[in-house]
């Protein structure tokens, strides 16, 4: 326990089931890869032969894990019996927290995100704990690392108008960082540094993270009853995408989700993973516990750690506090990336951040249930080589037995030849149960819905449920390939060396156009059609075994595209296909999300778009002043820099706004002092054109003869 007391139960019932989870995962494993060694046959090279045995047992054995997690959730979930279920502390309790001690701050760290979408989101969860009556055990932070000087002015206009309209000042706070140090993981971080001593627990969110307030309260009653729980961890519902390949990724989400999110539970108990988001946190033990160290040397594998959240995990559990997945906990939400090119360059960040955490394998007192989280987040991503060596190691030899005349004496068999002998019924039970574990769980995850009443009608009804998930099985299929050839990129220029920058994530249904998909995908295309003429020229029979994977190569352009469309998502979703029980019985949260989302824009008196922040900071005397107040530590700079701050400023003047770079403005934003002069000065501007170019006359207005500048002269 944290305190040091004795051993908990559940951490020796724990070790027993991760023990049984090794026996059925290594006695299969053993048996199909013994299976695989005897179908192969015998060319006389030992290592390659080798080489294949290990990726095959590699590769069965992961997915084993999978499949035994989902048949032990399926368990949970059809008997109901789960003695160590967390949320069973709250059980009978009302929607009140007892003790005033027990304050929680919501983290929304954002990142030059689309702040009507976190505003509405955060509108949404206020408006949800406001209901529960707990609003004052509650605090929510905006949490800015935005790089883009219009969003951040647009981020403390929007916080603004939203605590006046709620009357949330001193209990909604804006905070713009800046240095974007360690990224997410140093934004909460300097979070506790500042303000952790004051409050109990913290609850971190992602930008488009929507939270119940029932279920915050829920986390927080088990937190309170629950002195050893370091951090629960929710499983979040993907919800409000359109395109086709994001309803797809909600479909699973919401129907295969449960089970592995059960069967997570049962073998790890309190040795869970928190997942970065959507989770409560301990304060004090995360403060004492889980400062992220500085990875030492040069290189991606070093320097800051990128996949902070299973790091936090080992540490956590490290001190002694233990992590729990509260997988029977609803009122929790995420959104996925809209498209197969989004999805791609949150993975490559991802890879890079799993490919780290080689380097911590072996660190002292992390639990070998860490230590096997490490291991599975790499194998998420080093799986794609390995799959990928394994197809084109087997594409060379099916080439090779063609080419060259197969050995029947080997110099080690000098009396007796090695024929080559085919076992069909080998063959064919080796890609039977290999199947099997790929795509019963998949299946079997309709069990709990079907045997719940009416809850398949909110899957669109039965058929529709087996239909969406056969279909989805398809889509899977089509798009593993593709996903194989970038993972299997993203290892490779890891370990070759290329880091990786912090884009800023795409959070709408835009979609993918073709010249998009050209650039992303015209390497993977020119790979499928290089390596399927190749073998169908030499080796017709062969083709046809690995053409899927050639097929969806070749077409990946075309595939990406119609995948991000959210015109054919919404015709499965008019057709009842991949629906989502949000979808058929909206949620009060999700209802009143769409709602925030459709609130009308305040007057805005400026010839200009609105999301031009720096505009509006120069321009808008109440955004002007809102923005320069926010400064609190502004000291001035060395006489160099305010020198090349005053050239900023007469660069804007000259040249108007559209002249500086986002650094330029930056540095303006930065510097109270030189935006008050420019503020100043743009509202003296007598000249009708340059009066335009800072939007305060009508562009129209810009060729005509000068008029009066009696109008734009005014105080700010």
């Amino acid at each position: 326990m944290a305190d040091g007391g004795p051993v908990p139960a559940w951490r020796r019932t724990g070790s027993r089931r991760r023990l049984l989870l090794l026996l059925i995962v290594l006695i299969p494993t053993i048996i199909s890869s013994n299976t695989m060694a005897r179908l192969l046959p015998d060319r006389g090279s030992i290592l390659l032969d080798t080489f294949l045995v290990a990726v095959f047992t590699t590769l069965f054995a992961w997915i084993s894990v999978g499949f035994w997690t989902s048949i032990a959730g399926l368990v949970i979930l059809l008997t109901k019996k789960d003695s160590y279920r967390v949320s069973r502390a709250c059980d009978g309790l009302d929607f009140t927290i007892a003790d005033k001690a027990a304050r929680t701050a919501i983290l929304i760290p954002i990142y030059n995100e689309d702040v009507k979408r976190v505003v509405a989101g955060l509108r949404t969860t206020y408006a949800s704990v406001r209901a529960t009556g707990s609003l004052d055990r509650f605090d929510f932070f905006l949490l800015s690392d935005t790089t883009d000087p219009d969003v951040w002015v647009e981020e403390e206009e929007a916080w603004y108008r939203f605590c006046s309209e709620e009357n949330a000042f001193g209990r909604v706070f804006y905070r713009k960082r800046t240095s974007n140090t360690k990224r997410k993981s140093g934004n909460v971080a300097d979070f506790c540094r500042r303000w952790g001593k004051s409050y109990r627990y913290m609850a971190v969110f992602d930008a488009d993270s929507i939270m119940s307030g029932e279920t915050l309260v829920r986390l927080v009653q088990i937190m309170e009853a629950r002195p050893d729980i370091g951090i629960l961890q929710t499983p979040p519902k993907a919800v409000n995408r359109e395109t086709l390949i994001a309803r797809v990724q909600q479909f699973a989400n919401h129907v295969y989700g449960p089970l592995l999110a059960a069967g997570l539970h049962f073998w790890q108990l309190g040795d869970a993973q928190y997942c970065g988001h959507n989770a409560l946190i301990r304060v004090d033990p995360f403060i004492k516990h889980c400062e992220l160290p500085r990875l030492p040397g040069k290189g991606p594998l070093s320097g800051d750690i990128l996949s902070h959240d299973y790091v936090e995990s080992a540490l956590m559990c490290r001190s002694g506090y233990g992590i729990w997945l509260t997988y029977d906990l609803k009122g929790t939400w995420e959104e996925t990336p809209p498209t197969l090119i989004d999805e791609l360059k949150r993975d490559r960040r991802w890879c890079q951040g799993n490919l780290q955490h080689t380097r911590l394998l072996f660190t002292r007192g992390f639990f070998p249930a860490h230590r096997a989280l490490f291991i599975n987040g790499i194998l998420s991503y080093g799986s794609a080589l390995l799959w990928l060596s394994f197809l084109t190691v087997n594409s060379a030899q099916a080439i090779s037995e063609v080419l060259f005349e197969p050995v029947y004496m080997p110099i080690l068999r000098k009396f007796l030849p090695e024929l080559p002998v085919w076992r069909p019924h080998w063959a064919i039970s080796l890609l039977g149960s290999t199947t099997l574990l790929l795509f019963l769980p998949k299946f079997l995850s309709a069990l709990p819905i079907l045997l719940a009443d009416f809850r398949a009608r909110l899957y669109g009804g039965k058929l529709r449920l087996f239909l969406s998930i056969l279909l989805e099985v398809v889509l899977s299929i089509i798009l593993t390939p593709i996903r194989m050839v970038f993972h299997s990129l993203f290892v490779v220029s890891t370990l070759l060396g290329k880091s990786v920058g912090w884009g800023t994530q795409s959070r709408d249904d835009r979609g993918t156009t073709w010249r998009e998909a050209l650039r992303a995908h015209w390497w993977g295309t020119l790979l499928g059609i290089g390596w399927g003429t190749v073998v169908y020229r030499i080796t017709p029979s062969f083709f046809w075994w690995i053409s899927p994977v050639i097929f969806s190569l070749v077409l990946s352009v075309p595939i990406s595209v119609v995948t991000g469309r959210a015109a054919v998502g919404r015709l499965f979703r008019r057709s009842g296909l991949f629906l989502i029980p949000e979808e058929v019985e909206l949620p009060p949260e999700l209802q009143v999300l769409e709602e925030n989302l459709l609130r009308p824009e305040p007057y805005f008196p400026f010839f200009f778009d609105r999301k031009k922040g720096f505009l509006r900071a120069v321009v808008d005397p109440l955004v002007h002043s809102l923005h320069t107040s926010l400064l609190l530590r502004f000291r001035r700079g060395a006489p160099s820099r305010e020198r090349a701050r005053d050239r900023i400023v007469e660069k804007a003047l000259a040249s108007g706004p559209d002249a500086l770079n986002r650094k330029e403005k930056t540095a303006l934003l930065r510097a109270p002092h030189h935006l008050r002069e420019l503020h100043r000065k743009v509202w003296r501007l007598g000249d009708e054109k340059d009066a335009a170019r800072w939007g305060l006359v009508p562009p129209e207005k810009k060729e005509k003869k000068r008029g009066s500048d009696s109008s734009l002269r005014s105080s700010g």
